[in-house]
């Protein structure tokens, strides 16, 4: 795997563009969650990939504080289908915390996430602190 953390401003258009088509099939195809996926937020955050073969495979947002929460917070996390169940999931959030930590200077994160992945969090050492959802 081949990991990188691009500021909205270096996303090139076709990176962007395999960033919204994977996550429109894993969110909105895959899962049926229906909402705006372009949500004003991408511009405010810092994109982390993972890419195996050249081919974007690992995915997650890192949205700067003060923009939704006032810590960072981490979203729209997802892997390709074809990648599920290796520990790709664990390793992007790994990674990701690790960037969040060397890009600002904290370990404070909220995210965001549907309830059958609370364990896959726990185990990363997040506490759930909100309302349940589906």
């Amino acid at each position: 795997m081949d990991w990188k953390c691009f500021s909205y401003a270096e996303l090139d258009r076709d990176l962007l563009y395999e960033i919204m088509a994977l996550r429109q099939k894993v969110f909105i195809m895959e899962q049926n969650c229906n909402y705006l996926d372009a949500d004003g937020l991408d511009e405010k955050s810092d994109h982390f990939c993972g890419f195996q073969e050249g081919r974007l495979v690992a995915y997650l947002r890192i949205v700067h504080p003060g923009v939704v929460y006032k810590e960072v917070a981490i979203g729209r996390v997802l892997t390709a289908i074809e990648v599920r169940g290796m520990g790709v999931g664990k390793e992007l959030m790994i990674r990701a915390m690790d960037a969040v930590q060397e890009r600002f200077l904290t370990g404070m994160i909220r995210l965001s996430a549907q309830s059958y992945l609370k364990k896959f969090y726990e185990d990363l050492g997040y506490v759930s602190t909100g309302k349940e959802y589906f």
